[in-house]
């Protein structure tokens, strides 16, 4: 089974990136994230015709998550638990059946900027209810992919010019202690397995800005986190970095992982 992740950046003006990718890469389970639009909004019809399934969890202009698959799609949970005031369309999460059952999430998690800030605030109060939902998903002990962006450079090896990150909600500390403390539950991190030579890299977003695909200025914000019994049955996991060059491409690029499931 391969699950993959992608930031489409607004699914309506890249609907043919999203379709092209999803013929060539071939994924089992998909989940979107920035698709910024309601669920009324969303292109689900011509996704069907390719022989998806899908859900929705979608917001006007801002944020929205999409959940994509070629099996049936059961047990669908839209919206992270824990605050029920919090109406930010960022979190969707599902079971998907293979060989084995699989609990796939896709989370798009709060930028934070500028910091501090109320922005701030709320995303580490997020990740605090991500940190609880995860202990959760991890009691089910079947295999879970907790996937999407983070907005999270876990090191300074995540980044091209780490110095340049310093201040940035994404690289603060407290940011990177609340990510170590949800992986530190037993979650693995499926990018890092698969690539263990220390270097820099690979990274998933490059900024429109200032010629930052040129110059390979990117950063890793979308993450793969496998619960122990996902991380059994991983044989490989990648990014398709091709996609940043893609006519009118997102910002980011897909990660994925290979299950034998």
């Amino acid at each position: 089974m391969k699950i993959a992740s992608f930031n489409i950046n607004g699914v309506r003006a890249r609907i043919d990136q999203l379709t092209s990718w999803l013929q060539a890469a071939q994924p089992d389970v998909a989940v979107l994230q920035e698709i910024k639009t309601q669920d009324e909004g969303f292109p689900a019809d011509v996704i069907r015709d390719l022989g998806w399934n899908v859900e929705t969890h979608g917001q006007k202009g801002f944020n929205g998550v999409a959940f994509l698959s070629r099996y049936p799609i059961e047990d669908l949970r839209r919206g992270l638990p824990g605050d029920d005031s919090d109406e930010q369309a960022r979190w969707i999460e599902a079971t998907v059946v293979g060989e084995k059952a699989v609990r796939v999430a896709g989370l798009y998690l709060p930028n934070g900027n500028p910091a501090p800030g109320p922005k701030y605030d709320y995303k580490l109060a997020w990740m605090e209810r991500l940190r609880l939902h995860a202990a959760e998903l991890l009691r089910s002990e079947m295999p879970v992919v907790m996937t999407g962006d983070y907005n999270i450079i876990p090191e300074p090896r995540d980044a091209a010019h780490p110095e340049k990150w310093v201040d940035d909600a994404l690289f603060l500390p407290e940011s990177r202690e609340a990510f170590r403390r949800i992986q530190f539950q037993g979650w693995t991190d499926a990018i890092r397995l698969r690539d263990l030579d220390g270097q820099r890299g690979p990274f998933t977003f490059w900024d429109y800005q200032a010629g930052a695909w040129q110059r390979d200025n990117g950063i890793r914000i979308d993450h793969l986190l496998l619960s122990p019994q996902a991380a059994d049955l991983m044989f490989d996991a990648g990014v398709d970095r091709d996609q940043r060059a893609a006519e009118k491409p997102s910002d980011h690029v897909p990660v994925w992982v290979e299950l034998a499931a």
